[in-house]
Parts: structure tokens; sequence; C-alpha cells
């Protein structure tokens, strides 16, 4: 367990334990301000790949500054314990509200959860990263349906196809959540943006649906499903889902990520321009 305090931070009050991390909230001493910080545990401190993995979200998350991105602001790359500090943004995930069954929070918010999530994730694209794991655990949103993507641990820099660097390219370690993963993600090939969308589409389909398209029984079928396997309409599931929005769904599920929409620039128009459901005033 950490010490009371880390640097020049009061520990108050945590919010989460990963595998190998914690994020607490934490009250900076000279300011009284509120922060998160997410710190490795002290077994793991020592370990490079870990520590390296920390690291790369911190640096990743310094270079975003948009009101759907949570802001990362300090690192501390010391031995022991190393940190890194972002702004605090007292809320639960999506997939918490799933969990917890909040289907009405959702309905109401949902319009205005996907175009805040469609517009931070056009920034961070435009900014030359993939985020690699688009899903509704990496989805921070309040009472008041405000919205913040976290989690850059694995975030990717947009890599420029020609025909000299598809040569060259030494095939990427596959990373990810089976269930959210690109059919590209999965082969290991070089991602753009588009791979987003597509972990994107499948988190819309289970915030409108209550469920992912695509489930199996071991983790390999799942993986064989999102390269192969054509998803059903979400409306199967629920009937109060407009054509329209299903269809930009199916689109954004593509196999092929020619057949997506081009950016979430496009998913924006989109969604500014359909009703989610048949019932919405």
């Amino acid at each position: 367990m950490p010490e009371e305090t880390v640097g020049n931070y009061r520990l108050a009050n945590l919010l989460m334990t990963g595998q190998n991390s914690q994020v607490w909230e934490v009250v900076e001493a000279s300011s009284h301000r509120h922060f998160a910080m997410k710190l490795l545990l002290p077994e793991w401190a020592a370990k490079s790949e870990i520590r390296d993995m920390l690291f790369h979200e911190a640096n990743v998350g310094i270079k975003m500054a948009h009101p759907n991105v949570i802001r990362i602001l300090e690192v501390n790359k010391d031995l022991k314990m190393p940190y890194f500090v972002m702004e605090f943004f007292p809320a639960g995930s999506l997939k918490l509200r799933l969990v917890r069954k909040q289907f009405d929070f959702i309905r109401e918010k949902l319009p205005s959860i996907l175009k805040q999530a469609a517009t931070g994730l056009a920034y961070m694209n435009a900014s030359g990263f993939v985020h690699r794991d688009v899903k509704p655990d990496n989805l921070l949103v309040n009472a008041s349906g405000e919205l913040r993507i976290i989690d850059f641990a694995i975030a990717h820099r947009i890599q420029k196809d020609s025909f000299f660097s598809k040569l060259f390219r030494r095939k990427q370690k596959v990373q990810g959540t089976r269930s959210y993963m690109s059919p590209e993600q999965i082969r290991g090939e070089g991602l753009d943006g588009r791979a987003d969308i597509y972990s994107f589409g499948i988190t819309a389909y289970e915030l409108s649906a209550g469920r992912v398209p695509f489930r199996a029984g071991s983790s390999n079928d799942l993986l064989v499903k999102q390269i192969t396997e054509k998803p059903v309409t979400p409306a199967s599931y629920n009937k109060d889902l407009t054509d329209d929005f299903c269809n930009l769904i199916l689109k954004m599920l593509s196999k092929k990520r020619d057949d997506r929409p081009e950016s979430f620039h496009e998913v924006l128009r989109t969604l500014n321009h359909i009703k989610i459901y048949k019932s919405q005033v």
C-alpha cells in the first residue's frame, strides 16, 4: 500500500486498483487542488516494460488538450514509485453504468455521449494517434453527461501508408480488448483512425443494444468472429433504434477499413443529422 503522501500530493481516496497500478484522488499540498494520480504498485515499479507503458500513456496524454480527452499534467519517473498526475474527473465509466443497469441514464445521454466521444477521438486521430482500446471502460461520463476519454497505454502513432512503409513495416504487437478490436488490429497490421472507428462502432452497438455484437466460447473464436462474421443489426435487440443509426453502426463495423466512414468527422456529420431512437423527440 502506498504511503500517505507521494511527492507533493496527499493520497485522499482510492478510485481504482488495476493489475499493476492504482488510481487515487490526491490533493496537492501547495495549492489544495484535487487531481487524480496513477501510480504503479511497488512490486511492479522496477519492471521496465510496465514502467514504459505508464510513461508512454503519460507522454501521449500530455500531448492532448481537448475537453473530451483526460488531461495529463505531470510525470514522475521515481524508481520506487513512478506515477503521473491528471485532471480529477469524478465520474464512473460507461461500462460501470452498464453493469449497474443504468439504462435510462445511458438512453437519455447517448446522443451527447457518442458525439463527445467521436469529437475527442477525431482530435486524437488528427493529433497523429490511434487509441487502440476504445470501449465503455475507457469512457468516463459524469452525472451531467460530460465525457472524458482515458487510458492511452497502448495508443500508437498513426502510420502513413506507402509502398516502402508496407514493405519494411514490422508486424504490430497485437494489443487491445478482444470484444472491441478491429480485424486489422487482430492481424497486427499498421493502423489508422478507422481502427478506432470500428471499436467505437462496437461501443455504440453495446450502449444502444445492451450487448456487444459478437460473443464466443473462447478468445480465439471471438477473434475469428471479429474478422469474418457479419454482425446482425442492433435493432434485433432494441426495436426503438432507427434504421439510420443502425446503418451507421453497421458501416463502422465493416470488415474492410475502406468501407467504414473515412474519419470521425464523417461519423460526427452523420450523428448530427440522424436520430438514434424512433421515439426520440
